[in-house]
């Protein structure tokens, strides 16, 4: 595809490509990302804003067609595909594509489970158009991915819709001019301030980015017209977003050779990623040193300046804005022994006993420490230092997660709203996905009531 336009040249990717031409591996990869954003999607059930959404959707009305996970209720395509995505994101347990900070399952699965169940299209078509829309945004989010850090933007809402509108489109059969008008579309309807993280807003853009995909897909099936360059243009995304990117042929190099799905990484901790090597350090030392909590006199160390920049904050006053604090983090995995959804609540957040912990938390900023590192020492009350070094945190592509602790993940977070009984029926159709005839089987499994 050498000299084809960036847009043109994804969007005839997305159309163009067969089953049979996407890797064992790839395949593989999708259907972790589909387990892992099922179980935390469930999981987020329990929380307030998609009631509020449903609550909404009641009032508005439509026509029944899909499925919002785990509860009973269909609403209409783009309305099911913005609740999953919210709920996919909600708990900050969902994957990132490590090369930059996108989180691609939230956006662009949930588009393509509801255009599956409502089409009563199989597991195989699901899996492919995953599998397709998460690597056109994998490859999306590189182009911009170097304002990544001190832009206002919020990646996932920005680069989501189109992998929302490649996976959608896949389904409805767009033709490679229909889906780079629909990701004319999407490009436009791009989104997301940071200013917004720490409220339920933040799951809002993946849910948002996801509706808005669907509904890009399906006005360029119906031949609604858009620019067809909204990557490459003078006055498209990347141009708005990463004005003088040099990424943009990148993008669409090697296409079908080279997959950047396979750096996409599982999440194994509740919270920013770039806490993780904190949180596994800190575990190490618990499981080393005991309950020895109130001894604790300072908790020091270095990590790359990033993780300061982007998840320091001492004092979270709730739940949600706890997932972005890397000292609260720290501090719960080693009081619980656990960094799951459970240690990020409003009531964690106000503990008194976790807040006196973040506060012995000052860690020092260094550019030589990697991302995924970290380097801490853990003084008590008698003087002792212990010191703990991680190299690569859990769930990093050098230390990645295995299938069997995503299946643990998934067994974690499902099980708090479904019988375990279920969650092995989830886990087994799951598992041969590709040889299910009707997604919406898989949809009607999901469900909290039979």
């Amino acid at each position: 595809m050498t000299g084809t336009p960036l847009t043109l040249a994804l969007a005839q990717f997305a159309c163009e490509t067969r089953d049979d031409e996407i890797p064992d591996a790839v395949r593989h990869h999708a259907k972790r990302g589909i387990v892992n954003m099922l179980g935390v999607a469930l999981h987020a059930t329990q929380h307030p804003p998609v009631r509020m959404l449903l609550d909404l959707f009641a009032e508005e009305g439509g026509h029944p067609r899909a499925s919002v996970l785990g509860l009973g209720v269909k609403t209409t395509l783009q309305n099911a595909a913005m609740a999953n995505g919210l709920l996919a994101h909600l708990d900050d347990f969902d994957d990132t594509f490590l090369p930059t900070v996108f989180h691609p399952s939230a956006p662009t699965i949930p588009p393509a489970m509801a255009l599956a169940e409502g089409r009563q299209l199989s597991g195989r078509k699901l899996l492919t158009a995953c599998a397709l829309g998460l690597e056109v945004s994998c490859r999306i989010a590189q182009t911009v991915q170097e304002v990544r850090h001190g832009a206002v933007w919020h990646m996932t809402g920005t680069v989501g819709p189109f992998g929302a509108a490649t996976a959608a489109g896949r389904l409805l059969g767009l033709n490679a001019d229909e889906m780079a008008r629909a990701y004319g579309l999407a490009g436009t309807q791009a989104s997301g301030l940071r200013e917004t993280f720490g409220t339920m807003t933040k799951s809002f853009h993946p849910g948002r980015a996801a509706q808005s995909g669907i509904l890009a897909a399906e006005l360029a099936k119906r031949g609604f017209s858009s620019t067809d360059s909204i990557l490459e243009g003078s006055h498209g995304f990347i141009a708005a977003l990463a004005p003088g990117s040099t990424d943009l042929a990148q993008a669409g190099e090697a296409l079908k050779l080279h997959w950047e799905l396979l750096n996409n990484a599982f999440k194994p901790y509740a919270c920013g990623i770039l806490a993780h090597a904190m949180v596994d350090a800190m575990l190490a030392l618990r499981a080393r040193l005991g309950p020895v909590t109130e001894r604790i006199v300072s908790v020091g160390g270095r990590v790359n300046p990033l993780a300061i920049k982007l998840e320091g904050n001492s004092h979270p006053k709730s739940g949600l804005a706890s997932r972005l604090s890397f000292q609260h983090a720290m501090s719960v995995a080693f009081i619980d022994g656990a960094a799951y959804p459970s240690q990020f609540t409003d009531a964690r957040a106000c503990d008194p006993a976790v807040a006196r912990l973040r506060e012995k938390i000052d860690m020092t900023g260094d550019a030589v420490i990697g991302q995924d590192a970290c380097e801490l020492i853990l003084t008590l009350d008698d003087g002792s230092t212990h010191s703990e070094h991680v190299a690569h945190a859990t769930g990093t592509l050098e230390n990645p997660m295995t299938d069997a602790q995503i299946d643990a993940k998934f067994r974690a977070t499902a099980q708090s709203v479904l019988p375990s009984g279920r969650v092995d029926e989830l886990l087994e159709m799951l598992a041969r996905l590709e040889h299910l005839d009707n997604v919406g089987e898989l949809m009607e499994l999901c469900r909290i009531q039979l």
